[in-house]
């Protein structure tokens, strides 16, 4: 008997792929005219994917459409789109899908520093 694959077309692409429990802190960094930075406010990332991230922020804060992200203890900045805002959970979209080996390194340092 032939095995019919599940239809994921009405499931979100931020709910495709696995999510993480991180809990780590990190910016979001603006882009400003000229491609400046100079500005940036603090974050928890909650859970992440190889797709995006779901990140805590003060709900009295604007966040930008188009940002990016900075990882505490990681110095490459990832391109950013905000998907939805709910108070002060931001779901987002990483503008490219991020190596696995770059997710597990997140994942790592979380856990490195929970168990010293």
């Amino acid at each position: 008997m032939p095995m019919i694959a599940p239809d994921m077309t009405n499931i979100p692409r931020d709910k495709i792929y696995e999510q993480f429990e991180v809990d780590r802190p990190a910016k979001i960094i603006f882009v400003e005219h000229h491609l400046s930075t100079k500005q940036n406010l603090r974050c928890l990332i909650r859970k992440m994917s190889i797709y995006g991230a779901e990140l805590d922020v003060s709900p009295y804060l604007a966040v930008p459409s188009h940002f990016f992200l900075e990882i505490l203890g990681i110095r490459d900045e990832i391109g950013c789109t905000l998907i939805r805002r709910e108070e002060e959970k931001l779901t987002i979209g990483f503008n490219m899908l991020i190596d696995p080996e770059f997710l597990h390194h997140v994942i790592r340092l979380g856990f490195d520093a929970d168990h010293w």
